[in-house]
């Protein structure tokens, strides 16, 4: 054997040595890609039901928001109405109300008026009469 054979053989060698460890990392790539494929499979496998499960919920949340919809609708038909009845109420009995009360305060002030009236003659009398008594 000549010195390049040996020397082939040698590169020969150091270019298995290094495929061998150019293979190991390989082989832990691949196994690394093989468990990201089953991952990414197990996703998209357990995503499915989910996604089903969730365009259900917006379903009937919209359908529930749909009857809350009529429901408001029904509300603001409520108001409308309630307040129309206040105007009509305070319109027919709210001004008789009024002129009544204030019929019984004129009718009280008057009848307080006249007893202090009635109260100060007779005390003016008193007075008069303690005077011409007195004089």
């Amino acid at each position: 054997m000549s010195a390049g054979q040996i020397a082939a053989l040698v590169a020969a060698g150091a270019f298995v040595v290094l495929v061998l460890l150019m293979a190991v990392p390989l082989l832990k790539l691949g196994r690394t890609l093989d468990e990201a494929t089953l991952a990414i499979r197990t996703t998209h496998e357990g995503a499915t039901p989910i996604l089903a499960d969730a365009q259900r919920t917006i379903e009937q949340v919209n359908a529930q928001l749909v009857q809350i919809e009529d429901i408001s609708k029904n509300v603001n038909s409520m108001t409308t109405n309630v307040a129309a009845m206040t105007n009509i109420v305070s319109s027919t009995l709210g001004s008789p109300l009024i002129k009544a009360a204030a019929f019984t305060y004129g009718v009280r002030k008057t009848v307080s008026d006249r007893r202090d009236a009635e109260v100060v003659r007779d005390a003016k009398r008193k007075r008069r009469s303690a005077k011409r008594d007195g004089a």
